[in-house]
């Protein structure tokens, strides 16, 4: 089986980004954003996923957290897609339900090539450490359209505004690992489309 590897940059007026991404990693995460919080949560993402993965952002962060968070999502999507390629032998589907304390979180995925986002989360603090809580729908809207996948993410018990971010980010990993993941005897497309 071909590595399963990306490496995407982005560079605007706003923001500087490469990620590199392996989809059969170890868990191994080396994560530069320069927002806190926003690293501890691709840490979380990629170890519970087991990628190894590779950030490094310089954004304009005396503007505010929008554009480093927004981009470095469009980013880890667009290296989710070309690390996934043609997707032939991959389940397609994933999910995964996160219990973190008193907090339940829901991740489904369908890697189709059709880009929808489907979120519900109510923070009730505008900020976790230096990243805004309404940044976080904006991360993930982010890789659901440039990763061409459809992403549902719901918070079905609420409690600790880090606890429900953390488990969002955690069950999204759990729930890519297993879209991304070989299915036994299948060699093709999961499609009667013959293509994703």
């Amino acid at each position: 089986m071909p590595e399963r590897i990306a490496i995407c940059q982005r560079k605007t007026k706003e923001t500087e980004i490469t990620v590199r991404l392996n989809l059969d990693g170890t868990g191994k995460a080396e994560i530069q954003t320069g927002i806190g919080f926003f690293d501890h949560m691709l840490e979380g993402f990629a170890r519970h996923g087991l990628f190894d993965l590779e950030i490094h952002v310089q954004g304009d962060l005396q503007v505010d957290t929008h554009h480093t968070i927004e981009d470095t999502g469009i980013v880890i999507g667009k290296a989710i897609a070309e690390a996934a390629g043609d997707k032939r032998g991959i389940r397609r589907f994933g999910f995964f339900l996160l219990p973190m304390d008193e907090t339940l979180a829901l991740a489904a995925i369908d890697l189709s090539g059709r880009p929808f986002l489907k979120y519900q989360a109510s923070f009730t603090t505008e900020k976790i450490g230096q990243m805004d809580t309404e940044m976080i729908r904006e991360f993930f809207y982010a890789v659901s359209y440039s990763a061409m996948m459809n992403l549902h993410l719901k918070i079905l018990d609420e409690g600790n505004n880090h606890h429900m971010a953390e488990a969002l980010f955690k069950s999204f990993g759990k729930a890519l690992r297993m879209a991304v993941s070989l299915e036994p005897g299948m060699t093709e497309v999961w499609s009667t489309k013959g293509s994703l």
